[in-house]
């Protein structure tokens, strides 16, 4: 019979013999049935066998990147410190976040005391959904940044308490100058620093003709706010690009582009006087910095106020108690809470503001960073 041509007539059984031909048929693909279900349980056991072995090839990933994880954090805490004395003083050098022979690097470094929880917990709602620069800052770039600028002081000046006022009061101007918060917004106005890396809508180039001999516009360069404190103007992107060896005349775009750039622009002005024989913000904050006869008359003394003096000149001081020079205060007072240090220690109102002190540098473009 025909129905059995894929079936050796040696191995009909008598049952078959006495079928009829339907029945046959339907034996027939019974035990075909039989034998693709078999084969399915096969493929779903190999299936099965495939998937174990790729779990416990991704577990085994995941264990060797934490291991090396740890590996190179221990390597990052093991870093020996180097000691030597001259003159009688003690330079140490600690490997990649203070490097170079500094009498700063002998003290703690802002991984010491300022951690991951801690920046996040600063600028808790940069990356929320309304954000406008989510995934762009973090903590890894803000150290980068600053371990070019620890041996110089950065973080590493005084003791531990100095040393964190003043990475909380280089982040309260940070976090106000880059906040896209308002009364009500959720976690309050002040949870919302880093939400900004650039200027939005920015209504012109920003290129001044008069410093063309010295920091040319580039063509179809825009020189508007980028970055941490925000840089305007191609003077200052010319500035901050000559210390930084980085080409900010053609590609001031990368202030945007590169968080740690970013951040150690900010830094570096924090760090660097407007003009010569004026204090830095650093050296004004920590006390580097002895005011003139001339200064005290002023009202320019050491403090958070002056850095805002340096920093935003009669854009912010002088004026009196305006909201623009509180909301800077209001972030640093709430970032000293928010690392445990006591608001008492920021010191009366006539070191934390700067309502009546004369600016360093009156209005002038050539004189305002910002």
């Amino acid at each position: 019979m025909r129905f059995f041509a894929s079936k050796p007539v040696s191995r009909i059984t008598p049952l078959e013999k006495d079928l009829l031909p339907e029945e046959v048929i339907v034996l027939l693909l019974f035990d075909r049935f039989s034998l693709f279900s078999v084969r399915a349980c096969e493929e779903r056991e190999r299936e099965m066998e495939r998937a174990k072995r790729n779990a416990v090839a991704a577990i085994a990933l995941v264990v060797l990147a934490v291991a090396a994880a740890r590996v190179e954090a221990q390597q990052e805490s093991d870093v020996k410190t180097l000691v030597k004395y001259k003159h009688g003083k003690k330079y140490c050098d600690k490997g990649w976040e203070c490097k170079g022979w500094s009498i700063y690097c002998c003290n703690l470094t802002i991984t010491d005391y300022f951690q991951t929880y801690q920046f996040e917990n600063l600028f808790s709602k940069r990356n929320s959904p309304v954000a406008h620069a989510v995934g762009f800052w973090d903590y890894r770039s803000f150290i980068a940044a600053a371990a070019l600028f620890e041996p110089l002081g950065f973080g590493t000046t005084g003791n531990k308490t100095m040393q964190m006022m003043e990475v909380a009061a280089f982040l309260g101007h940070v976090g106000c100058k880059t906040s896209c918060g308002y009364g009500v917004a959720t976690g309050g106005p002040l949870a919302w620093g880093l939400c900004y890396n650039h200027e939005m809508s920015p209504m012109q180039s920003y290129c001044d003709d008069y410093f063309k001999l010295t920091y040319p516009c580039t063509p179809g360069a825009d020189y508007y706010g980028r970055g941490a404190i925000p840089i305007f103007w191609n003077y200052n992107y010319g500035a901050v690009g000559e210390a930084l060896k980085v080409d900010l005349l053609s590609h001031p775009e990368y202030i945007e582009q590169n968080a740690t750039l970013a951040f150690q622009a900010a830094i570096w002005r924090w760090m660097t006087p407007i003009k010569k024989f004026q204090p830095s913000a650093h050296d004004a904050f920590v006390g580097n910095w002895k005011p003139t006869k001339n200064d005290t008359m002023e009202n320019r003394i050491p403090g958070f106020g002056t850095t805002m003096n340096i920093l935003y000149g009669d854009g912010v001081c002088g004026q009196g108690d305006v909201d623009t020079m509180n909301n800077i205060v209001s972030h640093y007072l709430y970032y000293l809470d928010l690392l445990g240090l006591s608001r008492e220690q920021a010191g009366p109102h006539e070191h934390l503001t700067c309502a009546e002190q004369v600016p360093f540098n009156p209005s002038s473009k050539a004189a305002s960073s910002t």
